[in-house]
């Protein structure tokens, strides 16, 4: 699987876990060298609080693209030290 956002593979992994119709990828497959700090969160009732990176990609900055769950629920474990993506990034 790539995650892809303004022609840049942002993330690649053959090993995704399928979330609700979300890939989460391994944490060591985001190249940090395009992730930025957001202090976005949001909270899922089941998986816990998310965390946020923005992404800055030739100069082009899309907010918020990238969420963690830097500690999940019991129940939600599998997202663990992975991140999953949205907000125009595409994944296939």
């Amino acid at each position: 699987m790539k995650a892809i956002w303004n022609d840049t593979v942002i993330a690649e992994s053959d090993d995704t876990v399928l979330v609700e119709g979300n890939h989460y990828f391994p944490e060591s497959a985001l190249k940090r060298e395009f992730t930025t700090f957001s202090n976005h969160k949001t909270s899922c009732a089941w998986k816990g609080q998310a965390s946020y990176y923005s992404l800055i990609v030739n100069g082009d900055m899309l907010a918020d693209a990238v969420w963690y769950y830097p500690d999940p629920k019991p129940e939600a474990e599998m997202v663990r030290g992975r991140v999953a993506f949205w907000n125009g990034v595409k994944v296939a």
